[in-house]
């Protein structure tokens, strides 16, 4: 069989975004959580074959544009990456608002606004725009908190590691600075990967993560290193590890929101603060707190918030790719590790 799709390719702060314009596959449900689980079950080769090699590489990111389901709100989306059919991606996100708004893929029902259905629920988008092009995207997240802190696991080259493990969309283990850990600026990135693969087989082995309105999210799926700061005008940084292979290259928007939830749960964050993030190459998100949830899911009063994050996309190619498993051997894609 041979498949063919149009595709638009971006980067959001350094990290692609390829969206798929063209032949997604139709799927069933009655929100982008059930249609997620379709996709996984039946279609799971389009992202393998669209992200990994040799089409993609190991940082490949992708979303594939879907009608709203509720007439108030302007697209659904689904996410396709190397590391899976992400509920939410922060990064994907902006990628696919800029790609969508300059290429005329949507029209929004209010300018300079999108109502955004993901598999993780509505994320609320404002974006800024010069002429035909989108100068800026803000999303306003799904909640996010702190799942769990204080936790302990041993890395076969590092020791024993104190985490914490926090929702933004995804669930991150946060590796903050401590005894066995100096800093991302004191590895280098293969040393990263190689650690948070091991790292997050031993976390998923030793506890469970599943959010209270959603069991089809659970586990924990990125590891969060963070460490000093480039700009001294940043709050934080974090090199976010991902899929086998990755190192996000942006902020990461989804890890953004996590680690504010955990700042806010310890205090060190408040509602309205600028929290400026790097990234592993040095590119900015501006994240907020924009809504303070006392008691969120019924979580015997465990602090929630709705955080926003902006950033910028710039799309720099077309693409029409063609899936062949008749002919090609390595129509699903491969990767080496």
């Amino acid at each position: 069989m041979k498949k063919t799709f149009f595709c638009i390719d971006a980067h959001t702060c350094g990290n692609p975004v390829r969206l798929v314009a063209g032949g997604g596959p139709v799927l069933e449900g009655k929100n982008m959580s059930e249609k997620r689980q379709h996709f996984l079950k039946e279609y799971d080769w389009i992202r393998k074959g669209l992200m990994f090699e040799p089409r993609g590489h190991d940082m490949m990111s992708g979303s594939i544009l879907y009608p709203a389901h509720d007439p108030q709100n302007d697209m659904a989306v689904l996410f396709i990456e190397t590391s899976g059919c992400l509920p939410m991606c922060g990064h994907g996100t902006i990628g696919t608002i800029t790609i969508a708004i300059e290429e005329g893929l949507i029209t929004p029902k209010v300018p300079g606004t999108v109502r955004l259905e993901t598999p993780a629920g509505l994320v609320m988008i404002s974006y800024k725009q010069e002429g035909k092009k989108v100068k800026s995207v803000k999303l306003t997240n799904v909640p996010a908190y702190l799942a769990a802190e204080g936790l302990q696991v041993t890395s076969p080259d590092l020791g024993e590691l104190t985490i914490d493990v926090a929702y933004g969309g995804n669930f991150y283990a946060i590796v903050d600075v401590q005894p066995n850990f100096k800093g991302l600026e004191h590895y280098g990135a293969d040393q990263l990967i190689a650690w948070a693969r091991e790292l997050r087989k031993r976390i998923n082995a030793q506890y469970q993560f599943v959010h209270p309105e959603n069991p089809t999210i659970n586990g924990c799926s990125h590891i969060l290193w963070t460490g000093s700061v480039i700009d001294k005008n940043a709050t934080a940084r974090n090199a976010v590890f991902y899929g086998d292979k990755a190192i996000d290259r942006s902020p990461c928007g989804t890890g953004t929101s996590a680690r504010m939830a955990q700042w806010y749960a310890k205090g060190k964050l408040k509602k309205g603060d600028a929290f400026i993030h790097e990234s592993i190459i040095g590119s900015q998100f501006v994240g907020r707190i924009e809504e303070e949830i006392p008691n969120a899911f019924g979580m015997d009063g465990k602090p929630a918030i709705r955080p926003s994050i902006e950033g910028w996309a710039k799309v720099y190619g077309y693409n029409t790719i063609s899936i062949d498993s008749e002919d090609d051997p390595y129509a699903y894609g491969f990767q080496v590790i």
